[in-house]
């Protein structure tokens, strides 16, 4: 395994960029610490294949360098680095064996057949593939395949990482989170440095010990789960992680909160908050989950309109009005939901304060 290291990477795939736009990868340092578990979480288009290939050395950055454990490899072939990828598509030897597929990128390197037999037989358990070993890999559905085409990943105990890109797109839903479970504890058990791909957020919050959002070829945030959810850092962010996303309310300083609109909200802390003077653009976000929704006037809480209310099994979303702003609250299962007025409460400590895209410190 190896301590991966970015030192201003950017890419363009044209001959001569010029203005931002022209690049797929804007300028960034990033580390991967050795034995994590990482995804890279973006919309498609945002840059994250090509930074998995920029790693792997399929794509050679238009700027900066790449480290791993400190040593210089930018200029190396993907097979100098000693990576292994696997890719959104089965990527297999239909006329070989699932076992003779497995075993590949051991005889590659002169393996003895001793050690490969003990690996082959070590992932094929751990895929579920062992009764599947003597057939040959065409027969197989391509869910299987793409679990060969895992198993060719994990096979080797040397490699520096092990880039995932997009690996169980084509896989059956129920396949997916079983496969997934399976990556989660192979990562437990062997704390080989994983990184992987994908646009899926549950995907990435449940696989991943840190996640990296991406979007239009930046890195916007990179934290735990947690940080993403509790503590968004762009508007972006706010909006790509939960389901639904963060409400973004513009507004106004006054007094020790906001104003959004007519309707004044406290932000706690004696409204220190070292608001920029004049500050434009400013926003307040909140999470769905976080808002209180109360029948009645309340301490804190502002009048506001129900115009909706989705029962979505073991929850209930609320589409609310406050002036003209819309936003959504988050109500457990069996929640008594007011008339089509009511007030929100919105907790000071659950507040976040944007600047343009930023959140204000």
């Amino acid at each position: 395994m190896a301590r991966i290291t970015l030192h201003r990477v950017a890419h363009s795939y044209r001959a001569n960029p010029g203005e931002p736009s022209d690049f797929a990868l804007h300028p960034m340092d990033q580390s991967w610490e050795d034995g994590g578990a990482y995804a890279l979480l973006g919309p498609s288009g945002c840059g994250k294949t090509t930074l998995l290939n920029v790693i792997s050395g399929l794509v050679t950055p238009t700027q900066g360098r790449i480290a791993f454990d400190g040593r210089d490899v930018t200029a190396l072939p993907t097979r100098e680095r000693n990576i292994a990828q696997v890719f959104q598509f089965p990527v297999v030897y239909d006329t070989m064996t699932v076992a003779d597929n497995l075993a590949f990128p051991l005889r590659n390197r002169g393996i003895d057949a001793g050690t490969i037999r003990a690996r082959v037989a070590e992932v094929a358990e751990m895929l579920d593939l062992t009764a599947d070993l003597h057939r040959p890999a065409h027969r197989l559905d391509a869910d299987a395949k793409q679990k060969i085409s895992l198993g060719r990943g994990l096979v080797r105990s040397d490699v520096s990482a092990i880039l995932l890109d997009e690996p169980l797109t084509v896989i059956d839903p129920h396949l997916k989170w079983l496969l997934r479970r399976k990556l989660k504890e192979i990562h437990e058990r062997f704390r080989r440095t994983l990184i992987y791909v994908t646009h899926d957020q549950n995907e990435a919050l449940t696989f991943a010990q840190q996640v990296v959002v991406m979007y239009e070829g930046e890195v916007l945030q990179l934290g735990t789960p947690r940080e993403l959810f509790e503590n968004p850092k762009h508007l972006f962010v706010g909006y790509f992680i939960g389901s639904p996303g963060m409400n973004f309310l513009p507004c106004r300083p006054e007094g020790d909160g906001v104003a959004v609109g007519d309707v004044r909200i406290g932000i706690g802390n004696g409204g220190v908050r070292r608001l920029p003077e004049g500050a434009q653009d400013l926003k307040l976000g909140i999470r769905p989950e976080f808002l209180e929704l109360v029948d009645g006037p309340t301490p804190g809480a502002v009048p506001a309109a129900v115009r909706a209310v989705e029962d979505l099994g073991n929850f209930q979303i609320a589409d609310v009005v406050l002036g003209t702003h819309a936003l959504k609250v988050k109500l457990p299962e069996g929640f008594p939901v007011p008339g089509s007025r009511a007030h929100l409460r919105f907790p000071p400590d659950r507040i976040k304060l944007y600047l343009g895209n930023r959140l204000l410190a």
